[in-house]
């Protein structure tokens, strides 16, 4: 089964990591629609619009990524490096889907 078919998604609400992994997937998607799709059409098209709407969604997403990057440490135990590497992945272009493939892949 593919790991975003609907089921799934519903059955990772379950466990910590699957909130933390769908949460990463969403604000990384959020992220990367703020970064190459509505940056440029506020300073490019001068539709300043875009990036407020977008950058709320993606404000909210990241604030709920990182409160379950902190759950997930506390109850994994996780070193600080793991929280670090986790913490920068959120803000880097594409780090949270690094972060699943290689840092919460651990915990599936």
């Amino acid at each position: 089964m593919p790991d975003f078919c609907p089921l799934k998604i519903i059955k990772m609400f379950s466990s910590i990591i699957g909130r933390l992994r769908l949460t990463g997937f969403v604000e990384g998607i959020s992220y990367l629609v703020l970064l190459f799709i509505a940056m440029p059409l506020k300073y490019i098209w001068g539709m300043p619009e875009a990036v407020r709407i977008t950058g709320s969604a993606h404000g909210i997403l990241f604030i709920l990524f990182i409160f379950f990057i902190i759950q997930a440490a506390v109850e994994k135990s996780w070193t600080r490096r793991q929280v670090g590497v986790a913490l920068l992945s959120s803000v880097i272009p594409f780090g949270t889907f690094y972060a699943d493939r290689h840092l919460f892949k651990v915990y599936r």
